[in-house]
C-alpha cells in the first residue's frame, strides 16, 4: 500500500468516528437502504469519495440541507450498447449522468462488428476519464453468426489482448446459443478464456435441457426473457435475470411477477438499446426504476435492482449501496416514487443538478475515428426481384418486440418482378454489405412497417450494421442508400427520390459526437417523417434496425439472404424454389 493510500484510509477511519471533519454532510435526508429495504433518516457523511455513515450530526467542510429529500445509490445499467444511443461516450455521459446513472456495463459488440478490436479499444479510450464509469463485457459473437458478414471476426485470442484492462469485467452476451449447444470449438475457446469472469447470456425462448446445457457452459445471466414463466425457469436454474426496459424491448412489466422476496437479489434492471430522444425526454435508469415501481415492485427494491444487485453480479466492489466505505455515488430526489433526480454526486462530488451537468465539469474530447463505409457502386437494377412464384416469405414486424413472424404472402408481380404492395403493408427490404464485399444487396419483404410511400434506411442494423433499407419504390430506396453512403453512415428517410433527410452518424456509422439534444431532435424529425410515410410503429428505426439480426426468431434478412432462425440457415424468398 502506498503512503498516499494509507493517509487516505486513515482519514476515512478518523472521519467515520467523528474525530476528523467529513468533506460533505447531507443534513436530515432520507436514505434508501438497499440491504434492508428500509428508509433511514439522518445526516449522511462523505469523505475521500466514500460514505462514512449516517444517523448523527457530523462536522463537515461542506453541508447541504437535505431535509425531506431522498438519497439512493448511483444507478448501474446492467447491460447497454453505448453505440445504440447513437451518441459518443462523452455525449452519452452528459445525457445520462443527470438521470442518476453513475456506471454502466457496456457490450461493445456493435462497434466491434464494424471495426473489430480497433473499435473495442476506441471505446475503452473514449470512456477514459469520464465521470460516468463504463465497464465492459467483451463481445462474444463477432459476427453474431455465420449467416451475415460484418467488418471483423473476433477470436478468443483477440479478446485476450484486453482482458487485463481494469474496466473489462467479463464476456458479453453469448448470442450464438446453437454454437454453445453444438460445442463449437471457437465458442468453447471464449467460454474457457472467461470461465473465471461473468458471462452474459442471450437465449430467447430457450428452455428445458438446452437451457441446462447453456447454463452449464458457464453463462450466468439473460436479458432476453419475454414472459414471467421463462424468467422463472431461468432463475430456478441459477441464472441472473435482467429486466429490460429500453426503446424497442420493454419486457420489465411482463417479468415483474418473477421478482419475489427470494429471487430479487438475482435480478437487475437494464436498458440494452436506448435511443437518444427517449434518453433526453424520458430518462435512463431513473426511467427503468420508475417503470419497475409502476409494475408493482416496491420502491426500495426497484432502486436496489438498479444498484446493488448489478454491482454484486459483476463484482464491482464497494459500489451500488449507501454504506460505510462504499463509493459515494448517489442521486437525490424530492420523492421516492417516482424517482426524480435533482442532484447527482459521483465520488462525493456534485456532477449534475436539475437535469444538466454542473458548469465546471469538463468532459475529455472525443478521439478521432476513421470512416468505415465501403460500398460498391449502387445500381437501380440490383433492387429488382425476378418473380419465381406466386408466394413470397415476408418478415412479420411486431410492435415493441425484437421477435418477428415468418409469413408467407401472395406476391405482387409487375413486369416479371415481385414488388412492394403498400395496400397490403408489404414493403421491400434491401441489405447492402458495407465492408467492401462488392456484392449486390440481399432482398426481401416485410409486413408490419406500414410504409405507404418513399423509403427509410439505416446503418444501425444489428449486429453486423450493414446498410438496411425498406421502401415502397426502388428509386427512393436507392436514394436513401446513396445518401447514407455519402454521409458516412446514419439514418435517412426519403419522401421521394429527390427529397432525403439524413441523420449523419460518422463514428463507425453508429454514433455522433453532437450533443444528445441535437441528435434527438434530428431523430425525432426523421421519426415524424417515417410516420408521415405511413409507418405505424412507435419507434420505426429501432424496429428496422433489428430486422437483420439472425439470432432473434423467427425470420430476418442479412446481407447473405433471408434467414430462418429456427433452422439457423438461409431460406429462399420464394418457398419451394
Amino acid at each position: 500500500m502506498h503512503r498516499h493510500d494509507r493517509r487516505r484510509l486513515s482519514r476515512i477511519i478518523h472521519a467515520a468516528q467523528g474525530a476528523a471533519p467529513a468533506d460533505l454532510c447531507l443534513r436530515g435526508c432520507r436514505i434508501v437502504n438497499v440491504f434492508t429495504g428500509e428508509i433511514e433518516a439522518g445526516d449522511l457523511a462523505v469523505a475521500e469519495g466514500v460514505f462514512l455513515g449516517w444517523g448523527r450530526s457530523t462536522e463537515a467542510r461542506e453541508e447541504l440541507d437535505a431535509r425531506g429529500l431522498y438519497v439512493a445509490p448511483g444507478f448501474l445499467d446492467a447491460h447497454i450498447h453505448l453505440e445504440s444511443t447513437m451518441l459518443s461516450p462523452r455525449q452519452f455521459c452528459a445525457a445520462s449522468l443527470p438521470h442518476g446513472t453513475t456506471a454502466v456495463v457496456a457490450d461493445p459488440h456493435e462497434i466491434a462488428n464494424v471495426l473489430g478490436m480497433d473499435g473495442v479499444r476506441y471505446l475503452l479510450a473514449a470512456t477514459e476519464g469520464l465521470p460516468l464509469e463504463v465497464f465492459f463485457m467483451l463481445p462474444s459473437c463477432v459476427p453474431a453468426s455465420h449467416l451475415e458478414r460484418s467488418g471483423a471476426e473476433l477470436s478468443g485470442a483477440d479478446l485476450a489482448t484486453v482482458l487485463d484492462h481494469p474496466r473489462v469485467v467479463g464476456l458479453g452476451e453469448m448470442m450464438n446459443f446453437p454454437g454453445v449447444l453444438g460445442a463449437r470449438p471457437e465458442i468453447l475457446d471464449k467460454l474457457v478464456l472467461f470461465q473465471d469472469h461473468p458471462i452474459d447470456g442471450h437465449a430467447p425462448l430457450l428452455g428445458g435441457l438446452g437451457l441446462s446445457a447453456y447454463i452449464a457452459a458457464g453463462i450466468g445471466s439473460d436479458h432476453e426473457c419475454t414472459s414471467a414463466a421463462e424468467a422463472r425457469e431461468k432463475l430456478a436454474q441459477g441464472m441472473a435475470l435482467m429486466l429490460r426496459h429500453g426503446s424497442q424491448s420493454k419486457d420489465l412489466t411482463a417479468l415483474a411477477p418473477a421478482v419475489t422476496d427470494h429471487s430479487w437479489p438475482w435480478c437487475m434492471l437494464a436498458t440494452d438499446d436506448l435511443h437518444p430522444h427517449e434518453l433526453c425526454s424520458q430518462g435512463h435508469m431513473d426511467r427503468a426504476v420508475n417503470a419497475a415501481m409502476a409494475a408493482g415492485i416496491a420502491p426500495a427494491r426497484a432502486l436496489a435492482l438498479a444498484s446493488i444487485t448489478t454491482a454484486r453480479h459483476f463484482g464491482l466492489r464497494r459500489r451500488g449501496a449507501i454504506a460505510p466505505g462504499y463509493r459515494a455515488d448517489f442521486s437525490v430526489s424530492p420523492t421516492l416514487h417516482p424517482w426524480k433526480p435533482v442532484m447527482v454526486f459521483k465520488d462525493g462530488r456534485l456532477v449534475a443538478q436539475d437535469g444538466a451537468l454542473v458548469a465546471p465539469l469538463a468532459l475529455p474530447p472525443c478521439p478521432p475515428l476513421a470512416p468505415v463505409m465501403h460500398l460498391p457502386e449502387l445500381r437501380m437494377g440490383d433492387l429488382a426481384i425476378p418473380a419465381q412464384g406466386t408466394v413470397v416469405r415476408a418478415i412479420g414486424v411486431l410492435e415493441g418486440s425484437l421477435l418477428t413472424a415468418d409469413l408467407e404472402v401472395e406476391a405482387r408481380v409487375e413486369n416479371g418482378c415481385a414488388v412492394a404492395d403498400p395496400s397490403r403493408d408489404l414493403v421491400k427490404l434491401a441489405v447492402y454489405n458495407r465492408y467492401g464485399a462488392g456484392t449486390a444487396p440481399a432482398l426481401g419483404f416485410a409486413q408490419g412497417l406500414g410504409l405507404q410511400r418513399g423509403a427509410m434506411g439505416t446503418t444501425v442494423a444489428h449486429d453486423s450494421h450493414n446498410l438496411l433499407v425498406a421502401g415502397v419504390d426502388d428509386a427512393s430506396m436507392l436514394a436513401v442508400a446513396q445518401s447514407l453512403r455519402d454521409a458516412g453512415g446514419g439514418m435517412a428517410v426519403a419522401q421521394s427520390p429527390h427529397e432525403v433527410d439524413v441523420l449523419p452518424l460518422p463514428l463507425a456509422g453508429l454514433m455522433s459526437d453532437a450533443p444528445a439534444a441535437e441528435v434527438a431532435q434530428t431523430m425525432e424529425r426523421l421519426t415524424a417523417a417515417a410516420h408521415g410515410l405511413g409507418c405505424t410503429l412507435a419507434q420505426p428505426f429501432m424496429a428496422l434496425s433489428f430486422l437483420a439480426l439472425p439470432v432473434i426468431p423467427a425470420l430476418k434478412l442479412t446481407d447473405m439472404g433471408l434467414v430462418e432462425t429456427a433452422l439457423f440457415q438461409t431460406v429462399p424468398l420464394f418457398p419451394g424454389t
